[in-house]
């Protein structure tokens, strides 16, 4: 044989370098690839294309094919509360008064679950979003402890943004702030490659102005990030505009003084310098269009979480703005106290039946954009973007398979369409993070499945005492 008919030498990869194929592959920025394939080494991506070309450039590494299925980047839930997971189902009869159902949830967290029982319940939350392609996490919690420990615990990836406790007066604002900074700090201490620590200021009517200046310097200097509930209820814009409503009987009853500010919630960050953060803000459904203008020109990102704004009767985000203006958005379950699920999938089709209905839309959003926004948009939302998001050369390998071989998936004319309009969380074969297989075809394998639903168990019988 001529040297010009001789075989290249195969690529040099390691010895667990790993080679996964399937009918499609989504690169997200991209076009997809039919008969995809991409090989992993260590953490990351080493080479994305056809099955074909990699089998011959990688000649060493067993083939996984996984047929009818796509691979893809794994999905980011850039909102939940993953400490409150025990309470799925138990708020349900409150959900139609707002301030029952805060009360509900406060009492129940304060006087019957122990620390341990909110670790198991992030534990258990964690789980679910590994089951459903959920790779990273953008994570508020009270006891940020639960939720940084849950995604370590699983192998996930995320951002755990430590809440303010109730602080909305300007005198206690020194003292609260050197409360959350040593929580903070004590996260930070724990910070690993995957999951790393953030702030949040609860809300604009649970927090003093003095708190959030303080918070939103020390972000600034220090580099940190935080995200911030914002616009997400009536109740909320009748305390903020006009000082009147059950927020502000609230703090009557708690012979508070509450000073409304006379603006909306977003042009009171804008005023008081929060913007200036770049904040994550959750929910936005209560915004104008000069609210909209200013989290543009902030750059500041939006977790859209379409299912709990429409469960609580909130209303609906105006999604279709924020992407056309290019804003950095992505989907959020909340809580699963207030959506009953972590299914990011089931997000995205909610959040753009939604959109395509509304009665002041411009176009329908596309499949594929939305795919995108449950991606890499989850991704900027979270200033990730250049690790994961995208399935590319050189970045992290986070990676989900989901199986199209179901016949209430059949036949697929498009794979983007296929996947947002009869896809769930259930379809999910894989999940990988960093490099490493955290969920395959209905096991866990990094923590004792059956072990954590028995205690979901224990804690919900107490509850419910």
């Amino acid at each position: 044989m001529s040297d010009g008919q001789k075989k290249s030498s195969p690529s040099p990869v390691s010895v667990s370098a790993r080679f996964l194929t399937a009918d499609y592959l989504l690169p997200i920025s991209a076009a997809p690839i039919a008969n995809g394939a991409i090989v992993v080494d260590g953490k990351k991506i080493v080479a994305i294309g056809t099955k074909s070309e990699l089998a011959e450039e990688f000649t060493q590494i067993k083939v996984e094919d996984f047929g009818e299925a796509a691979i893809m980047p794994g999905l980011v839930n850039c909102h939940s509360h993953l400490e409150i997971t025990a309470m799925r189902g138990f708020l349900d009869d409150a959900e139609a008064d707002f301030y029952s159902w805060l009360i509900k949830l406060t009492k129940t967290r304060g006087e019957r679950l122990t620390e341990a029982d909110v670790k198991i319940a992030a534990l258990a939350g964690a789980l679910e979003g590994a089951r459903a392609g959920v790779t990273c996490f953008g994570d508020i919690g009270r006891f940020g402890v639960a939720g940084f420990q849950a995604l370590k615990t699983n192998g996930l990836r995320g951002v755990v943004f430590q809440e303010t406790e109730f602080s909305p007066i300007d005198e206690t604002a020194d003292e609260d702030f050197k409360k959350l900074t040593d929580k903070f700090l004590e996260l930070k201490a724990g910070e690993t490659a995957l999951v790393r620590a953030g702030l949040s200021p609860h809300a604009p009517y649970t927090v003093s102005r003095k708190l959030f200046e303080l918070i939103t310097d020390y972000a600034i200097k220090e580099n940190i990030k935080i995200s911030v509930h914002a616009a997400e209820s009536n109740q909320e814009t009748d305390l903020m505009e006009t000082g009147t409503g059950f927020f502000a009987d609230i703090y009557k009853n708690l012979n508070l003084e509450w000073n409304a500010p006379r603006s909306s919630s977003i042009e009171y960050l804008s005023q008081i310098g929060v913007l200036r953060a770049k904040p994550l803000l959750a929910h936005c459904v209560k915004v104008s269009e000069s609210d909209i203008e200013r989290i543009e020109e902030s750059d500041s990102r939006v977790a859209h979480c379409p299912k709990s704004n429409a469960k609580f009767g909130h209303g609906i985000a105006p999604l279709e703005k924020f992407l056309r203006r290019k804003i950095r958005v992505g989907f959020g379950s909340d809580s699963v106290a207030s959506n009953n699920n972590c299914d990011i999938l089931e997000e995205a089709r909610f959040a753009t039946l939604v959109a395509r209905s509304a009665a002041n839309g411009s176009r329908f959003l596309t499949a594929t954009e939305i795919i995108e926004a449950a991606t890499l948009g989850g991704a900027r939302a979270l200033g990730l973007d250049r690790e994961i998001g995208t399935l590319e050369v050189g970045k992290q390998a986070d990676v989900i398979i989901i199986s199209l071989d179901n016949v209430a998936q059949q036949p697929i004319h498009d794979v983007y369409t296929a996947l947002l309009f009869a896809s769930n969380a259930r379809d999910v074969r894989l999940t990988l993070v960093a490099g490493e297989e955290i969920y395959r075809d209905g096991s866990a394998l990094k923590i004792d499945e059956a072990e954590v639903k028995a205690k979901l168990r224990e804690i919900s019988a107490k509850m419910r005492e």
